[in-house]
C-alpha cells in the first residue's frame, strides 16, 4: 500500500526507518486479542523503530536532520497510536526518541526500544538487582535473553528456568549458573530475586515457592490473565511482588549504552522489508529462534 510521506507538526520529527523489530504484540494487534490498544484502525504497525531524522518541526530543538535515533515503544507512539515502522518514513513526537550511541548498528539497536528496555526495567528499576545477588529468570525467550545478560552485567549470579531445552545451551554460554525446567529446582539456592518473563498460570506460584524468605518477585510476562497462588506462602515468607512494564526514555538510553559497550548483545536475524509478513507468520507459529529485524 502506498501512503504519502508524513509531514512533521511543530513538535514532531520525521524519521527514515533504518530498521524495525517484529514483536509478538503485533500478532495480538492483528488477530484482535489486543486491538483495543490501538489508537485507530487501519494503522501501520511496527513499534521497535530506529532510523535517521529527515525533517524536524518548527518548535523542535533537541534533534537535527541526520541524527540517528531510536523510538521507545509506547502506547501513544508509532505503531500503536499513529502509523509505525513497517513503512519507510515515520512521524513521531519529538519528546519520544533517544539518540543512538555512535557505532551501534540499526539492526542491533532496534531490540532495545521494546524488549531490551522492558528487561532493563525489570532487572534494575523493579528488581533492584545488586552485585552478589542470586537471581532467578523464568522464561528464556526474547525478554529473558536480555534479562539474563543485564543481571549478569550487574554482577548477579543467575539461574534460568526454561521449558524449551533447545535454548539451554545459549543460556549456559552467556554464563548462567544453572538451567532447569522448573524454578523450584533452585529453592535451595535462596534466590534473592525472581523475574517472571513468562507470566503463565503457574509461574507466579512456582516463583513464590522458590524465592527465599523476604525475597522479591517481578512479574513481567503476560502469558495468562489470572494465576492461582498460596496466600499463606506469600504471608509467611514475606514475599514482595511487583510488576514491571515498558520502561522510560532514560532506561532506553541505559540499555542502548549496554548494547554499545558490549555488556549486552542482541540475538537477531536480519530480514528484508518485503519479508515482514512472512516474519510475522514465523513469530506466530514459533519458527523464529532470534529477534527478527527488518532492515531497510
Amino acid at each position: 500500500m502506498e501512503l504519502a510521506d508524513p509531514q512533521p507538526g511543530p513538535d514532531d520529527i520525521v524519521v527514515e526507518t533504518g530498521a524495525v523489530g517484529l514483536c509478538h504484540s503485533d500478532i495480538g494487534f492483528m488477530d484482535g486479542t489486543i486491538t483495543s490498544l490501538l489508537g485507530h484502525v487501519p494503522i501501520v504497525l511496527g513499534h521497535e523503530i530506529v532510523g535517521t531524522v529527515t525533517a524536524v518541526g518548527s518548535d523542535v530543538t533537541e534533534f537535527v536532520i541526520g541524527d540517528r535515533i531510536g523510538i521507545p515503544a509506547t502506547t501513544d507512539g508509532p505503531g500503536t497510536a499513529m502509523d509505525g515502522g513497517y513503512a519507510q518514513k515515520v512521524r513521531v513526537p519529538a519528546d519520544l526518541p533517544v539518540k543512538l550511541p555512535d557505532g551501534l548498528s540499526f539492526r542491533d539497536a532496534a531490540p532495545a526500544t521494546c524488549s531490551g528496555r522492558t528487561a532493563y526495567r525489570a532487572v534494575h528499576s523493579a528488581g533492584q538487582v545488586e552485585s552478589g545477588m542470586k537471581v532467578g529468570i523464568i522464561g528464556f525467550g526474547g525478554l529473558g535473553f536480555f534479562g539474563v545478560q543485564i543481571a549478569l552485567a550487574a554482577g548477579a549470579t543467575v539461574y534460568v528456568s526454561e521449558l524449551n531445552e533447545s535454548r539451554w545451551s545459549l543460556a549456559t554460554e552467556l554464563g548462567v549458573k544453572a538451567v532447569s525446567k522448573d524454578i523450584r529446582d533452585f529453592e535451595s539456592e535462596e534466590l534473592d530475586l525472581i523475574i517472571d518473563f513468562a507470566g503463565t498460570e503457574g509461574t507466579l506460584g512456582s516463583a513464590i515457592d522458590a524465592i527465599r524468605h523476604g525475597g522479591r518477585i517481578v512479574e513481567v510476562g503476560l502469558g495468562a490473565e489470572t494465576a492461582s497462588v498460596s496466600i499463606p506462602n506469600i504471608t509467611m515468607k514475606e514475599v514482595r511482588i511487583v510488576g514491571a512494564s515498558n520502561g522510560t526514555k532514560e532506561e532506553a538510553a541505559a540499555i542502548l549504552a549496554l548494547f554499545a559497550d558490549g555488556s549486552v548483545r542482541p540475538h537477531t536475524e536480519e530480514i528484508a522489508f518485503d519479508a515482514i509478513p512472512e516474519g510475522l507468520h514465523r513469530l506466530e507459529t514459533g519458527q523464529a529462534d532470534a529477534r527478527l529485524i527488518a532492515v531497510y
